[in-house]
């Protein structure tokens, strides 16, 4: 091949790849991002149905993360975020501040599991009333044997305010969601560091979701008699049993009931049931007409 052919060759390849490069810059540019934030309970399943969502379609973009169930609905109300994911219903004070535009769409049903360090079960604490426990983070039972345990003093882990998990522990068991827990040692962000920090310890005790607390040197008790089962979970039998929320704001986009409807559907509530929740008895999301 001469010069002057192989030169217009090189230019024919060169502007091509440039085309199909370009077009998918303008593919990627054309997604629509949906933001998604809030609770750690609820993260690991929407963020697995974002990752299946995000690569079954090209239209829409989900990124997600954490922060509390507190965080998800304030940045859905502040547009932030285009979804709020939340481990309990807004509170009477946050529609007070934000005004009452939250759409709420209930994606399935959780346990919070009470569980204690590994060492503490295999010595005999399998089983704890919600009083016991309600003294344990009061600081009026401060001893492993006044519960039927060793005699080591109980390192009581809590999650820090604005956490759903925690204002949901908090109603049930202490009687306020705004209840003082004066026995409480140490303060978590996330699920995971609650697990992390029961796994560490050979005397501690802690509340998170059920998912969590399905793995690992971490054991669960039963509360009042009663296991976080699936069965004792939708009878509500279970006394922290709750509700999992997606919250949008002001009605609900269409980009925002697509991904919504996803998790509802057949694939998003078998991922849900895959982390360790149960399916909602709910129906799909309608978007704007």
């Amino acid at each position: 091949m001469n010069e002057p052919a192989k030169s217009r060759r090189i230019q024919l390849l060169t502007a091509a790849f440039l085309v199909i490069m370009a077009a998918g810059c303008v593919d990627e540019n054309a997604r629509e991002n949906l933001v998604i934030t809030g609770s750690t309970t609820v993260l690991p399943a929407v963020e697995r149905c974002a990752e299946v969502f995000n690569l079954a379609q090209n239209e829409i973009g989900v990124q997600v993360s954490s922060g509390g169930s507190g965080r998800g609905i304030q940045d859905a109300a502040s547009g932030l975020a285009d979804i709020g994911m939340a481990s309990r219903e807004v509170k009477e004070s946050e529609v007070k501040q934000f005004g009452n535009h939250f759409v709420e769409h209930l994606i399935g049903y959780d346990a919070i599991a009470v569980a204690v360090s590994k060492e503490i079960y295999d010595a005999g604490v399998t089983s704890l009333s919600s009083e016991e426990v309600s003294k344990i983070y009061s600081g009026e039972i401060d001893n492993w044997r006044e519960v039927g345990g060793p005699d080591e003093l109980i390192l009581p882990v809590a999650r820090i305010p604005g956490s759903g998990t925690g204002d949901t522990f908090n109603e049930m068991i202490m009687g306020s969601s705004r209840a003082e827990t004066e026995g409480v040692e140490v303060n978590a962000m996330e699920n995971a560091e609650i697990k992390t920090l029961i796994v560490q310890s050979d005397k501690a005790i802690g509340y998170l979701g059920i998912g969590y607390a399905k793995t690992g040197d971490i054991r669960a008790v039963t509360l009042d008699g009663v296991a976080p089962t699936a069965e004792n979970v939708k009878n509500r039998n279970y006394k922290l049993a709750r509700p999992l929320y997606l919250y949008t704001w002001n009605g609900t986009s269409k980009i925002e009931a697509e991904f919504i409807n996803f998790v509802l559907g057949p694939e998003g509530q078998g991922i849900l049931e895959e982390e360790g929740f149960f399916p909602a008895a709910s129906s799909s999301p309608e978007g704007p007409a």
